[in-house]
């Protein structure tokens, strides 16, 4: 089924130089997803970044980012679109996949509607966001479906086989450790669980074609049980052809960023609005 407008509303943020619109659409099986719309009052290009937020597959909603898409659509000059997909363990895989996959064909069909241009899609996902912006863009590759001009991973959540040096070393860091990242696969997987049954569509890492996926940015932290099976994912898209930048961020852990006093965290977020910008930038050349 094809994702429709089922009610909207526009109200102007608190935050200077956004507009907040909210927004839903159809997913696959029938059922509601929500979108937040930012508007910046400054554009300086007509593309969308969209905006697929972090939480393990379990926890996190349209409020999760909300500051800090406001910032990045302000900061880039961009339309941000942040999607409220459904949540394991009670809406596992794919449930969560199609719904951000439908809200991506929204963004297409009501391009004209939202002045957008539907070839400036650049995906945008944190931590298990990161995991359902790869799966998106192998859906939209592997269904001949929306173009997508970017991807940005930050810290994803890819593989969950866990059987990497990191996954198996960081059983005690902060914010993420081994056996959290366990237990949000067997949430996000269900009844699945984990062998060879498990779609590279759930875990990208799994994926044995990555050509033809659109050119990519992974930023990893250097103590994240993640860290590994993101520059494993990395160096595979370049194998595959795929124009790929990768960053680890020196003495980080999982989403440190947040800790904003430190210049590390300071750099990362003014990177992450520098990359997007050059995505954006690089289309009109």
């Amino acid at each position: 089924m094809s994702a429709r407008v089922v009610d909207s509303g526009r109200y102007d943020s608190a935050d200077d130089g956004v507009t907040t619109e909210d927004h839903s659409c159809t997913s696959s099986d029938g059922q509601t997803v929500e979108l937040r719309l930012y508007r910046p009052h400054r554009r300086t290009n007509r593309g969308v970044i969209y905006h697929v937020h972090g939480g393990g597959f379990i926890v996190g909603d349209l409020e999760m980012s909300h500051l800090r898409n406001v910032e990045i659509a302000r900061e880039v000059g961009s339309v941000v679109v942040s999607v409220g997909y459904r949540l394991a363990p009670e809406w596992p895989f794919p449930t969560p996949v199609e719904d951000v996959y439908s809200g991506l064909s929204w963004l297409r069909e009501r391009a004209g509607e939202l002045d957008i241009d539907p070839a400036l899609v650049v995906l945008h996902g944190v931590s298990a966001g990161g995991a359902i912006a790869a799966s998106t863009a192998l859906l939209a590759r592997d269904r001949k479906g929306p173009p997508i001009l970017f991807q940005f991973l930050k810290s994803p959540v890819l593989d969950d086989r866990l059987a990497t040096e990191s996954s198996t070393r960081f059983t005690d860091t902060p914010a993420l450790n081994r056996r959290d990242v366990e237990i949000c696969w067997a949430a996000y997987l269900g009844h699945i669980g984990s062998g060879n049954a498990v779609s590279p569509y759930a875990a990208p890492a799994r994926a044995s074609d990555l050509t033809r996926l659109p050119p990519t940015y992974v930023s990893v932290a250097e103590f994240d049980p993640l860290r590994d099976e993101a520059i494993d994912y990395a160096r595979s898209l370049l194998t595959a052809g795929v124009p790929v930048e990768l960053h680890l961020f020196p003495g980080t852990y999982h989403g440190s960023a947040a800790a904003r006093d430190a210049a590390v965290s300071r750099r990362e977020l003014a990177e992450e609005v520098a990359v997007l910008k050059k995505a954006l930038e690089r289309a009109h050349v």
